[in-house]
């Protein structure tokens, strides 16, 4: 009867693709970006969709306001003995990057469009994967239970929240202070990637990071280079020199102190990374860049992106940037930075590494501030275990193959929070590509993508509570 249950649960979502996609297009067409206060109402609107679209298929949702956009919460109580049965916390965002620049989208980026393409259909839209797409996955899944069976199979909390691509700055301070009705047994999230379009993922490895603003001050106005120069400190050429020096030739950061805590990846893992065959010079070719550019000498290329961190510049500017000529020694300096941090790693300590590094090389005459604007760990989730066994199940049955087990080389801080205040580990099963221009225009998700998501996720429930 139970394998019965999910071929009915998945005839249900193969029946109504049509709908899922108007349902996505719906949620799509919402501009909610967080970041820019004049979407403020479009946040509470795309809100407000989620809590009534999860309260129509059983549901108790209700809308959390907080300093920022709100969050919704959500609850279902599951089938009659579902409190021996897994509990699931489903966490995703509904807020999206800004489109920005609009030139560049082929269609406008708040009306959604199923395009046809050589690898088959997608759908093109700002949020499309990142993450109403991947939210709206689950959701069909529910759906699916919902009219399928008149249940869903297990307990499901929902936290669905409107500031991540802000920082989710209100959102630990939420968790902790709803500590106990979000309690669960284990954390699904599904704003990560797949291995390629017909190869599952389940990411075990997230990288942390450590952004900061580095100023560096000198005279007190800006001189006329001729009066001045060669007399008087340059900021920005003080401070491409402190900067310049953070990496040796071999690529190895030199930060006091950045590589305590970091762990040579275990040969196992090592292996299996090496036998999925990455080709880093298609990757870097595609950018126009060959292999070995960057990073440390001698490290696999999956190794660097997924286990190893980093220091990036990310921003520069000061003095004179317009159009034509002005001859300007500017009295300060700015630059943007980085530091991508492995699990092992302190943030702290690496802030702390920092600021003796810059310290050790401010040339007399200049201050240097830093501004610590985020902090987080990386985090390490375990890749055994009943739930990451049921996700591998599910995800084996659909595709007809066992998910890779890969690292990916961004953050998702709330990862480390779940664990930190919760203590729940995550399930990070996602379904989106290398090639979804993620951020960037014509942001896309691959419909069967989409499609294979909405049935892992029908999949997963059902493997959850013993069933199929």
């Amino acid at each position: 009867m139970s394998t019965a249950e999910v071929e009915a649960v998945l005839a249900q979502l193969e029946g109504s693709w049509d709908e899922a996609r108007d349902r996505l297009f719906s949620l799509l067409r919402i501009p909610s970006i967080s970041a820019q206060p004049d979407h403020a109402a479009d946040c509470a609107s795309a809100a407000r969709w989620l809590a009534e679209e999860f309260a129509a298929i059983g549901f108790t949702t209700e809308i959390r306001q907080t300093p920022g956009h709100p969050i919704v919460i959500g609850h279902y109580a599951g089938p009659e003995g579902a409190e021996t049965l897994p509990h699931v916390l489903f966490y995703g965002h509904y807020d999206v990057q800004p489109a920005d620049p609009l030139e560049l989208w082929e269609s406008p980026p708040f009306e959604p469009r199923l395009v046809e393409h050589p690898d088959g259909l997608r759908v093109v839209a700002r949020g499309a994967v990142d993450d109403k797409g991947q939210v709206v996955t689950f959701l069909c899944a529910c759906r699916a239970w919902y009219r399928a069976t008149g249940a869903l199979p297990i307990r499901v909390t929902l936290l669905l929240e409107g500031e991540e691509e802000v920082g989710s700055p209100n959102l630990d301070a939420f968790i902790a202070e709803h500590r106990d009705e979000l309690a669960a047994d284990v954390a699904l999230i599904s704003d990560t990637g797949m291995w390629d379009r017909t190869t599952p993922a389940l990411t075990t490895q997230l990288r942390g990071m450590v952004y900061v603003q580095i100023d560096l001050f000198g005279p007190s106005r800006d001189l006329h280079s001729g009066m001045y120069g060669g007399a008087a400190l340059n900021p920005i050429n003080a401070l491409t020199r402190v900067l310049g020096d953070l990496h040796d030739d071999a690529g190895r950061v030199r930060i006091p102190g950045f590589y305590d805590g970091v762990a040579e990846l275990p040969p196992a893992l090592a292996a299996q990374w090496q036998a999925l065959g990455f080709d880093e010079a298609a990757m870097l070719g595609a950018i126009g860049l060959p292999a070995g550019s960057a990073g440390e000498l001698g490290r696999p290329v999956l190794e660097r992106l997924w286990a190893r961190p980093t220091a990036d510049l990310n921003g520069i500017w000061g003095g004179y940037t317009g159009a034509g000529s002005k001859t300007v020694i500017p009295s300060e300096a700015h630059a943007k930075l980085s530091c991508r941090l492995v699990p092992g790693q302190d943030p702290a300590a690496v802030l702390a590494g920092l600021r003796q590094f810059v310290a050790e090389r401010t040339p007399p005459g200049a201050r240097i501030d830093i501004q610590d604007l985020n902090a987080s760990p990386g985090v390490a989730v375990p890749g055994d275990g009943p739930h990451i066994a049921a996700a591998v199940a599910a995800l084996t049955d659909e595709y007809g193959k066992p998910p890779v087990m890969m690292g990916c080389g961004g953050s998702i801080p709330v990862v480390g929070s779940l664990r930190r205040l919760l203590g729940l580990d995550t399930i990070l099963m996602g379904f989106g590509l290398e090639d979804d221009q993620v951020h960037s225009p014509n942001e896309k998700f691959d419909w069967s993508c989409f499609k294979g998501g909405a049935r892992s996720h029908a999949r997963l429930l059902a493997k959850l509570a013993g069933r199929g």
